[in-house]
């Protein structure tokens, strides 16, 4: 049983390497994108809509409720990244359903590579509202004493995101697997239904956490920058 699709080796020249998580990886950012043209390519503004469209205005719609529970005034800002980040991590625990389909929130390069676009990501938008000098002076509040303590916490909810989101997912495969093996004519259906909705919460639960994160950072910059 393996615990992360990296030990799944389909291809192996030298230093490349092509592992389950970076073929299903591929294949999630392909489905996406498929996805979003086969969707958007005619759009319309009628009464009668496709039942596509009311499922990707649906998703919108709910994904913005979201985002306007966390920050009202920043919805627009954060909901291109924020909801990629979402239906990246869904996407891929909805995919878990199909035969021999791995999903790549279950490797811990990919939680990381994850919460590292988070990391980044809250700087970036920080910046862009209050201005480099600005947002850097945030880590010497309220004392210069305090940059490094500001630091570690950036690095330490960035390595919680990672650990959280892999550790749910690997936990929750290797449990499916033992029962699996212990009743497989009994939890098959079950723990397919169990793991979806586990995926789904973590794939919320993780854009929630991004979204608090980088409004937070914006929220405090702004505010200082007027005081």
């Amino acid at each position: 049983m393996e615990i992360t699709p990296d030990t799944i080796v389909y291809w192996s020249c030298g230093p490349f390497t092509l592992n389950a998580t970076l073929l299903f990886t591929w294949l999630v950012m392909t489905v996406m994108s498929f996805g979003s043209w086969l969707v958007t390519r005619r759009l319309t503004s009628s009464v009668r809509i496709s039942p596509w469209q009311n499922l990707l205005e649906s998703i919108v719609a709910g994904m913005k409720r979201q985002l306007d529970a966390v920050s009202k005034t920043r919805t627009r800002e954060l909901f291109p990244f924020v909801g990629t980040l979402f239906l990246f991590i869904a996407i891929s625990n909805l995919l878990s359903v199909v035969p021999g389909f791995r999903s790549p929130t279950g490797s811990l390069s990919t939680a990381a590579a994850l919460a590292v676009c988070v990391f980044l990501a809250v700087p970036v938008f920080g910046i862009s509202k209050v201005g480099f000098v600005s947002y850097l002076l945030n880590y010497l509040r309220p004392t210069p004493l305090m940059l490094p303590f500001n630091v570690m916490g950036e690095l330490s909810r960035t390595l919680a995101l990672a650990v959280r989101l892999f550790g749910n997912m690997m936990s929750g495969s290797m449990i499916g697997a033992i029962l699996l093996m212990i009743a497989p004519l009994v939890f098959p259906v079950l723990m397919q239904v169990l793991g979806l909705l586990t995926g789904m919460v973590q794939a919320y639960i993780f854009a929630v956490l991004a979204a608090i994160y980088i409004s937070a950072g914006m929220t405090v910059g702004e505010r200082k920058k007027t005081t």
